[in-house]
């Protein structure tokens, strides 16, 4: 196969787009929650430091949001132009899936989006802390479906042919609930729920260590109330999530042991069939002599964790033809890089319980900074973790059952790689710019008035008073 052949291409193209995209939704699931968890505690305790972050965070909240709803468009045009036999051939079954998180899941976001970022003062407290809610959990839902369809892809089930050759569907709780989608679910929301974590956490402390060094006002009493609450919340999350994360991990691994060795043994780097497996630590793949090179390995330990006892075996790449077998090296890095990022997650939260326990959580420099270091972590292990997922399919795009060779679109490759070119640039220009802003708006402090002026900004310029918009909801008086 050529490298810059039609299909390579098509598979870069996508590769890039959903790379980008996936940034966005794991930021904005578990912003949407932390949000919510803001609005609830304000309405409860009525401390004014919550409804300060929550008119901070909300404005990151919606550029993420719109930014990944942009990014995810193109993807759904993507399968008609690139991947026209891949949408025919399993359209019936993930077709209905797309369209019940765009009416379920997308809706009930956009719905109550508006009365999230802009009605407070017009729908009262209460009403506003359940649109929230509903942003947060439409979030969830949509996490929901498209991990189904994904995970139907890795693992089929609840499915016939029809005489077409098309996938159709036979059960649709099969489809569904299918045998690997309970484990990705938990997966993918609780490293939404980190990356989040690690974001607030980094901006709280780049704000920690800039307050230290600031001799101006802008930090007033309720900003620094609110950066401490920022940080020693994330800094929880990390705590609490971090080793579920893992657990979680342990047994989306067993399942993926289950339905996809071939996987798994890419992961691990293990070309022969062996009992009593190593870990593989590091090393360098070598498909031609089908060995690793440089292996730093832990014995036994292999077998220990994926089949739970010492003399477990592991199936090699040599079992399957090369033709079979997912690209080794990229699987192999791409774990390793996600696996170490979760162990520096572990360590911070661990660390964090420990300053705490001495009352020094808002004092140790070390500690903020490697708060800030870990800031886009989240992402990168997010990135790693879909790489291993969809490069450890291949050459699948259905588990199995479906090439990637035989899902491509009959396009040019000089087509394809005029339209990549174009991704590239407008891709880097337009969500650059949102990430910019998005940067910009953490570097400044949380304030008590920063939404108020925000909002009064366009009606003063019409003419209005500021204390028309205070008292907007009890009607305009002449």
């Amino acid at each position: 196969m050529e490298w810059f052949d039609a299909h390579t291409l098509a598979r870069m193209q996508f590769a890039f787009t959903v790379s980008f995209h996936i940034i966005f939704p794991s930021f904005s699931i578990g912003l949407a929650s932390y949000l919510a968890v803001l609005n609830v505690l304000h309405l409860s305790t009525g401390k004014p430091v919550y409804l300060t972050l929550f008119n901070y965070w909300k404005k990151i909240f919606a550029i993420a949001f719109g930014m990944g709803v942009v990014s995810g468009i193109v993807m759904s045009y993507e399968f008609g132009t690139n991947w026209s036999v891949f949408a025919d051939k399993v359209g019936p079954v993930i077709g209905p899936l797309m369209g019940y998180e765009v009416m379920s899941a997308f809706f009930l976001e956009a719905g109550f989006l508006g009365v999230m970022l802009f009605g407070r003062n017009r729908v009262g407290p209460k009403l506003h802390c359940f649109a929230t809610l509903m942003v947060a959990a439409g979030t969830f839902m949509s996490a929901f479906w498209i991990l189904s369809v994904n995970s139907w892809m890795q693992t089929p089930a609840g499915f016939a042919y029809n005489d077409q050759g098309q996938f159709i569907v036979k059960d649709w709780i099969e489809v569904i609930f299918n045998p690997s989608f309970p484990y990705r679910l938990v997966h993918m929301v609780l490293a939404a729920y980190l990356t989040t974590a690690f974001v607030v956490g980094a901006t709280g402390a780049y704000h920690l260590l800039k307050s230290k060094k600031s001799t101006s006002d802008d930090y007033s009493p309720l900003s620094k109330e609110a950066v401490k609450k920022m940080f020693s919340m994330a800094l929880w999350m990390a705590a609490i999530v971090a080793p579920i994360q893992m657990l979680a991990g342990d047994q989306h691994g067993l399942n993926t042991f289950k339905h996809q060795p071939r996987k798994i043994a890419a992961i691990e780097g293990h070309y022969d069939t062996v009992s009593r497996a190593p870990l593989i630590l590091f090393g360098i793949p070598d498909s031609k002599s089908e060995k690793m090179n440089y292996v730093v390995e832990i014995p036994v330990l292999g077998s220990l964790i994926l089949t739970h006892t010492m003399d477990g075996t592991i199936k090699g790449l040599k079992e399957w033809p090369s033709a079979d077998r997912p690209p080794v090296g990229i699987v192999f890095f791409a774990f390793r890089g996600m696996v170490g990022i979760g162990m520096l997650m572990l360590t911070l939260g661990l660390w964090s319980l420990w300053l705490r326990h001495k009352k020094t959580l808002y004092d140790s420099t070390l500690m903020h900074r490697f708060a800030l270091c870990m800031g886009p972590s989240g992402f990168i292990a997010v990135l790693c973790g879909w790489v291993v997922t969809e490069v450890g399919r291949q050459p699948y795009t259905v588990y199995n059952l479906l090439t990637t060779v035989d899902s491509a679109s009959p396009v040019s490759a000089a087509a394809i790689s005029t339209s990549l070119l174009g991704f590239i640039f407008v891709y880097f220009s337009l969500f650059g710019t949102g990430v910019y802003y998005i940067l910009r708006t953490m570097s400044r402090p949380p304030s008590a008035n920063s939404d108020e002026l925000n909002h009064n900004e366009p009606v003063r310029a019409a003419g209005f008073a500021p204390s028309v918009i205070r008292d907007s909801d009890k009607g305009i008086k002449p």
